[in-house]
């Protein structure tokens, strides 16, 4: 690729970036919070005391003082691999996915968190990024900070294997149900493996903290509604504040990196 190509494809990139999120370039900090939900976008902007942002697709709010910004990127594996192709032009140095996730295992209750070191691509997506054989990997760095902030907090999590998948109501397919028992997933999500993939494709590290919002594979434990506004009742402001917590941390480890020693 010319170096001219490159430039014309950044300058679109930044113009897309801008025009999608109501936001200028140069408005992002250097940690990114990713969310699927616009309610993460309203508490991120209460706790910070910053105006949320509204694009064309997308909305936002940035912490100039915390060097962090948050951004409602929507729902889906296309939209992941959009805005971290996109954030890949500013080359952030943290981006963690603040999503939700369904519980696979028996022991895992709702509001129990889970540390995805791993993601199995059924997304579709990230073959246009990497070939099928490149494992989806998170962030190691990332995952270890995120696991000391969950520890800080003494909130119950879970460290294992995510099931990315573009299937709706695959709850209902008895094969696709079978397939994830073969596998040993611990959890099941529509974009982590997306956002590891791109990420690694485009040298952006990339993390995830996930809440687990229903059990899919017990009687009843599939979410509504009413469960959904219940879990983000209790949960949203603790979910946040975490995230907030580890781009702190992260944040302190590159300006004190001998506190910190893997990271660069």
């Amino acid at each position: 690729m010319s170096q001219n190509k490159f430039q014309d494809q950044r300058t679109i990139a930044l113009s897309a970036l801008e025009r999608y999120t109501g936001s200028d370039p140069e408005m992002f900090g250097p940690y990114i919070l990713l969310t699927n939900f616009g309610m993460y976008a309203d508490v991120f902007s209460e706790i910070s005391g910053r105006e949320k942002i509204r694009g064309t697709s997308m909305r936002c709010a940035h912490w100039p003082e915390e060097d962090i910004s948050i951004i409602d990127f929507g729902i889906g594996s296309p939209m992941a691999a959009l805005i971290v192709d996109l954030l890949s032009h500013l080359q952030p140095r943290v981006v963690l996915m603040l999503g939700l996730c369904g519980g696979l295992h028996t022991s895992y209750q709702v509001g129990h968190y889970f540390n995805p070191i791993a993601a199995i691509r059924d997304d579709g997506t990230s073959e246009h990024y990497m070939p099928p054989q490149v494992p989806s990997l998170s962030s190691f760095d990332i995952q270890r900070f995120t696991v000391g902030e969950m520890e800080k907090h003494g909130v119950p999590y879970h460290t294992g294997v995510i099931h990315t998948t573009n299937l709706r109501f695959w709850e209902f397919k008895e094969d696709f149900v079978e397939m994830l028992r073969l596998e040993h997933c611990q959890a099941i999500d529509m974009e982590c493996a997306t956002l590891f993939t791109v990420g690694f494709a485009r040298h952006v590290p990339v993390g995830a903290l996930m809440l687990i919002s229903d059990l899919p594979l017990e009687q009843g434990g599939i979410k509504t509604k009413d469960s959904a506004r219940k879990l983000f009742d209790r949960f949203t402001h603790q979910h946040i504040r975490m995230g907030i917590d580890v781009m702190r941390a992260m944040r302190r480890a590159v300006l004190d990196p001998g506190t910190y020693h893997d990271m660069e």
